[in-house]
C-alpha cells in the first residue's frame, strides 16, 4: 500500500476579513465599571451578547406587557423563598408588575413560617435521623386548619392561607407573599402533590380539603393562563410541579377556544432541567411568542431581572443594550 499524499492547499480561495459576516463586534463588548455609577448605566455596560441579550429581551417583553396591561405571572418553587426573594417579589406585586403568583405546596410552608417566626428551612440532615423532620407543631396545625376552613368556604388554597396570615397578623407577616398578595387582591394559586409537603405528615392534614382547594386553584390558574396572550410567564426554580401545571393549563384553555399563542415564557434555575426547558421554554411557544432560559442562582438572577425591569420602566431612555 502506497503512503497517502497530503492534499495540496494551493487552490484554496479566500476573501477579505472585513467582508465576512461575524457574530461578535466591539460594539457588543462590555464596558468597565465606574465606581459610584448608576444601576441603569451598569446594565448598559454589560456585553450585548448571549445571556445578556436574553436578559434585555425578557426585560423589554415584561415592560411591554406592563404597558399594555397584559399579565405577568410568576410561578415558583420554594427555594425562591428560602434564598430571601420575598421582598423583591413583594415589591413587584406592589408595583403591579407581577399580576399573578403560582406556587408549589412547599412555598406556603416556608412563606408561613417566615410570617410566623421570621425564619424557615430546617436542617433536614440533622432532623431526619430521629423522625423530627417536618414536625414543627405550629406549621402543621395552622396551615392545615387554614386549608380545611378554606375548603368549607369554597376558597382556593392560596386565598385560604393568605386570608389566615392577614387575619392572624403574625409578627413578620409583612414579609409574606401570600399575605401581601391577599391584601393587594392579586391571585395566588397553590398546586400540591400529596405527600411532598411536611404538613401532610400531621394528624390535622385533610386530603379532601387539600385536593378541593388545590383543584380550585388549578382552575383559577387556568383562568389566568387564558388571559396570557401578549403576556409573560416566568417559572422560577420549579423543576417539575409548575412546568407540568403550566403545560396542562395551557392545553386546557386552548381546548376551550382561548387564543394563547403570542406569549413570552422564561425559565430561571441553576441548571437546564429537561422538564422546564420542554414544558415552559419550547412546547408552549411553538404556536408563537418566544421562550427563554436564564441559568444562574435565584438570589442573583431574579433581583437582577427585577432591577432591569424597574430601571426600564422608570428610565426608558436608559434601557441599555438589547
Amino acid at each position: 500500500m502506497s503512503e497517502p499524499r497530503p492534499i495540496s492547499l494551493k487552490g484554496v480561495t479566500s476573501y477579505p476579513l472585513k467582508e465576512r459576516q461575524s457574530k461578535v463586534s466591539v460594539d457588543d463588548f462590555g464596558r468597565p465599571w465606574i465606581a459610584g455609577d448608576s444601576m441603569s448605566h451598569w446594565l448598559g455596560s454589560l456585553p450585548g451578547i448571549l445571556a445578556v441579550t436574553d436578559l434585555m429581551e425578557i426585560r423589554d417583553r415584561i415592560i411591554r406587557a406592563v404597558a399594555l396591561k397584559k399579565p405577568v405571572i410568576l410561578a415558583m418553587g420554594a427555594h425562591a423563598v428560602k434564598v430571601g426573594l420575598n421582598p423583591i417579589i413583594i415589591d413587584l406585586l406592589e408595583r403591579r408588575i407581577i399580576t399573578g403568583l403560582a406556587m408549589n405546596g412547599a412555598c406556603i410552608i416556608h412563606d408561613a413560617e417566615v410570617a410566623m417566626v421570621g425564619k424557615t428551612s430546617e436542617d433536614v440532615a440533622e432532623a431526619i435521623g430521629d423522625g423530627r423532620f417536618g414536625m414543627a407543631e405550629e406549621t402543621g396545625r395552622i396551615l392545615n386548619k387554614a386549608i380545611s376552613e378554606g375548603a368549607e368556604k369554597g376558597l382556593g388554597l392560596g386565598e385560604a392561607v393568605g386570608a389566615m396570615l392577614v387575619r392572624e397578623a403574625f409578627p413578620y407577616h409583612p414579609y409574606s407573599l401570600l399575605a401581601k398578595a391577599y391584601d393587594l387582591d392579586i391571585p395566588v394559586t397553590v398546586h400540591v402533590a400529596i405527600g411532598t409537603d411536611i404538613i401532610h405528615l400531621h394528624p390535622s392534614a385533610d386530603g379532601a380539603a387539600i385536593g378541593k382547594t388545590s383543584h380550585r386553584d388549578f382552575r383559577i390558574f387556568a383562568r389566568l393562563i387564558s388571559e396570557l396572550e401578549g403576556g409573560v410567564f416566568i417559572n422560577l426554580g420549579s423543576a417539575v410541579i409548575m412546568p407540568e401545571v403550566f403545560l396542562k393549563a395551557l392545553t386546557l384553555v386552548r381546548n376551550l377556544g382561548y387564543e394563547v399563542n403570542e406569549i413570552t415564557t422564561v425559565n430561571m434555575d441553576f441548571i437546564r432541567h429537561y422538564r422546564p426547558m420542554t414544558n415552559v421554554v419550547h412546547r408552549p411557544t411553538l404556536e408563537g411568542g418566544k421562550g427563554y432560559s436564564l441559568v444562574g442562582h435565584h438570589e442573583i438572577m431574579f433581583p437582577l431581572l427585577a432591577a432591569a425591569v424597574i430601571e426600564g420602566l422608570e428610565k426608558p431612555h436608559q434601557k441599555g443594550k438589547s
